[in-house]
């Protein structure tokens, strides 16, 4: 079984729907298909470039598309349910055990609050997902009445995700419009965030730098 024909897959594609319904009825930004792919390409991305295994590179991605379906059922402990629903679908597509252990585990670790870069598989969802910062995640459309995490994400007009060619370094570039949000305000909800990007880029043998409008910051 691919990443593609998982993209393909009815049941999964509507819990990630439905996810996506749920969080934006409680002021959430998108966590729909957008975020999901981008999360599995990213992660992809970060395998690949440390040229892991391609079957390993797959996986990463499948667990990447299927990494919030949890929010269907709740957002606390979304990750833990996530990894129970991935479960039992990956089962009933007859996945190999070993496969199964190792998507799970990345689902399951992915959240700030819970989460502990334990794998490769791990590691790179979390640096995938928690780099995913961009305006068009807003489902907000007055500005007027934005949090702080709308302006957070909706000042950002470029987001990077990078790698170094001697394999030493991964690079967060973002690019933020301050009339939005300040710097300050990123790292009022995204510290802790980038602290465990910091822990997955070690456990890739990467150091984490953060950038942000050309000006290194961690």
């Amino acid at each position: 079984m691919t990443y593609e024909e998982i993209k393909n897959t009815d049941v999964i594609n509507t819990y990630i729907k439905l996810a996506d319904r749920s969080l934006s009825r409680l002021g959430y930004t998108e966590h729909g298909f957008a975020h999901v792919t981008m999360v599995a390409e990213r992660a992809g991305y970060v395998l690949e470039t440390l040229n892991y295994p391609e079957r390993t590179v797959e996986l990463t991605k499948i667990a990447g598309y299927l990494h919030d379906i949890g929010n269907m059922v709740n957002r606390c402990d979304h990750s833990q349910s996530g990894a129970l629903i991935a479960y039992r679908i990956l089962t009933e597509m007859n996945f190999p055990p070993e496969e199964i252990g190792e998507i799970v585990t990345a689902i399951g670790n992915h959240d700030e609050g819970t989460g502990v870069p334990v794998s490769p598989l791990a590691a790179a969802i979390i640096l995938a997902d928690k780099s995913d910062v961009r305006r068009n995640r807003v489902h907000n459309e007055d500005q007027a009445n934005f949090d702080i995490h709308d302006r957070v994400n909706y000042s950002v007009t470029k987001s990077e995700l990078k790698i170094n060619e001697a394999h030493t370094i991964i690079k967060l570039k973002l690019s933020v419009d301050t009339h939005y949000s300040s710097v300050m305000e990123f790292f009022e909800i995204f510290m802790q965030r980038m602290i465990l990007c910091r822990k997955a880029a070690e456990t890739l043998g990467l150091q984490f730098k953060l950038i942000i409008n050309e000006q290194q910051l961690i």
